[in-house]
């Protein structure tokens, strides 16, 4: 699989004065930091261990014609105790975050508000738990890059957007292939 060359956004957060900026390097690691008001970085630029989340292998399950949803997986980290509290993205109607469990040998699929991202923690959205795509406006074919918004709050009640852009797989596919991101809870700094 080629890679693209990293790219780096940064945009606002309302009525909070910062922005955040997410670069993708060359391995499909997604380094998110916080600007400062002046628009320079408050702690210099960011790494994988001063991010305050760090997503990798994200990729997006691909669909058939007239298939409403779908789902997306990645494995998040974050340098301080925080909570994926939701997410968006332009290709759905409505995104939530849901968790699958296996009750009396059903499996059951709910929405959950929240999901526990524990500091230095890889916390794996790979079956039980990912963000569900609900109301597709089109078909997500392989190849094609969809822009994800995740809603992560910190302890100190700070609300982030990190931005993701998460390649389609084959509608068949178990997700990336290569070795960053194996799912283990890996400590970081």
């Amino acid at each position: 699989m080629s890679r693209k060359a990293p790219f780096i956004m940064i945009f606002p957060l309302p009525g909070l004065g910062t922005a955040v900026r997410c670069a993708v390097g060359p391995l499909g690691l997604l380094v998110a930091g916080v600007l400062a008001p002046t628009g320079t970085f408050a702690a210099g630029t960011p790494t994988p261990a001063a991010a305050i989340v760090v997503a990798e292998d994200a990729w997006v399950r691909g669909t058939v014609e007239g298939q409403t949803g779908s789902g997306a997986y990645m494995h998040l980290t974050s340098s301080e105790d925080a909570q994926l509290t939701g997410a968006s993205s332009p290709v759905a109607e409505h995104v939530e975050i849901h968790e699958m469990r296996t009750v009396d040998n059903m499996m059951h699929m709910r929405r959950i508000d929240r999901l526990a991202l524990p500091a230095h923690v890889t916390v794996a959205l790979d079956h039980e738990y990912h963000v569900m795509f609900i109301g597709l406006k089109h078909q997500l074919l392989p190849q094609q890059i969809v822009p994800i918004t995740l809603d992560i709050l910190d302890a100190a009640g700070k609300r982030h957007a990190v931005q993701i852009e998460a390649p389609v797989l084959p509608l068949t596919s178990s997700g990336p292939v290569h070795g960053a991101g194996s799912g283990k809870a890996t400590p970081h700094g």
